[in-house]
């Protein structure tokens, strides 16, 4: 039976931030808060995206209004996991109870 290593990303809304670092930060902190103690074996990052025409990395975070718009990368090690949909499913399971009303997406899996 084969471990896994789980990538999701999650959308953070942050409310009163006054810049992306900041709203970074606090999204970080609230995923990291809402993941103790169940599930703390979880890492928790920021999101990067890449840019279609310069291939720039940028942080993953739109602020408007005060408002922001984070996106966070959370990594789960499944071990003993039957086969890659079985390591979702525990992942989804494991991380969504722990986040509650967070939009979860699985963006990659891979065996390790």
């Amino acid at each position: 039976m084969p471990d896994y290593l789980v990538v999701l990303e999650s959308a953070w809304t942050i409310r009163d931030a006054d810049s992306v670092d900041d709203a970074i930060s606090i999204a970080i902190s609230e995923a990291g808060k809402r993941l103790n103690p169940t599930a703390k074996f979880v890492e928790v990052e920021a999101g990067i995206l890449s840019c279609p025409y310069c291939e720039e990395e940028l942080p993953c975070t739109l602020i408007v209004a005060r408002t922001a718009l984070v996106g966070v990368k959370m990594e789960m090690k499944v071990y003993k996991a039957d086969s890659e949909e079985h390591a979702r499913r525990i992942a989804l399971s494991t991380i969504g109870k722990a986040l509650r009303d967070i939009p979860l997406e699985i963006i990659e899996v891979e065996e390790l």
